[in-house]
């Protein structure tokens, strides 16, 4: 098994899986996932051992922000790969085209809730806007480009939460984190940190691993890491801000579509 599976991962929540293994396809049932795909170079054991430790995550995920199952799958949009391919130096990513959260076999853990709101961040771009966004746009990026917003209460703690990141309190000037992003990116002569998409990925990161459920597969290092002493992830009173906002959206979202169920 490699090293990366072997690692044990640290969690508080409840026992989802009542010490049961399951499946990946058991998560493209209950979730809902457009499909999921495993690389070939992962053998059976590192295949059972990953099924159990994205199931916990994603139900933990489903926990904390109290929504129904298909809402982790994006409305059954989202597809997973697990072990396939992957970049140089890159344990994650989320492909607009395709719709596809990828995690490397070898580095992925603690990744998927900065992967997963890069993939909800694109979903919600068709919903949050009065006019379709270009193909492959993130929200966060429509949303600094002045797009209109589709008037809905739940656009509107979004729009707040998007506010929250990139604007001054006055609502006049850029946010002093996105400076600061703005900053780290022209030390290093790249852009990468101060992109909207990754801002708004990396404060969801921070704002779920403050909650009480904690699962180290899901969400890592937005706390002590070399990143986050860079000062690459909000302070502590945005990160309450953004708690209120994007828990209070998704708890309403949630309530919203059992009603519709009932």
């Amino acid at each position: 098994m490699s090293n990366a599976l072997r690692r044990q991962y640290y969690r508080n929540g409840p026992p989802h899986r009542a010490g049961a293994d399951v499946s990946f396809g058991d998560l493209v049932k209950i979730f809902g996932f457009n499909s999921i795909h495993i690389g070939r170079w992962v053998n059976a054991a590192e295949q059972q051992h990953a099924a159990n430790l994205f199931f916990d995550a994603l139900c933990d995920l489903q926990l904390l922000l109290q929504v129904p199952e298909h809402v982790i799958s994006l409305n059954g949009s989202l597809a997973l790969t697990y072990g396939i391919g992957g970049r140089p130096g890159v344990c994650a990513h989320y492909q607009p085209q395709g719709r596809i959260l990828a995690l490397a076999k070898n580095a992925g853990g603690g990744s998927l809730a900065h992967e997963w709101f890069h993939a909800f961040d694109h979903y919600i771009a068709s919903k949050l806007f009065s006019r379709s966004p270009p193909a492959n746009r993130f929200a966060s990026r429509c949303w600094l480009e002045e797009m209109p917003l589709r008037p809905h209460p739940l656009n509107a703690l979004l729009n707040q939460a998007y506010s929250t990141l990139f604007l001054s309190e006055d609502g006049k000037s850029e946010s002093a984190f996105f400076r600061h992003c703005r900053q780290l990116d022209e030390k290093r002569q790249q852009l990468y940190l101060a992109m909207p998409e990754e801002i708004a990925a990396r404060a969801f990161e921070k704002m779920l691993q403050r909650q009480p459920v904690k699962n180290s597969f899901l969400v890592a290092g937005t706390l002590k890491s070399e990143a986050a002493k860079l000062g690459v992830y909000p302070d502590e009173s945005i990160t309450t801000t953004l708690s209120t906002l994007w828990l209070g959206y998704f708890q309403r979202l949630g309530q919203s579509l059992r009603q519709q169920t009932i």
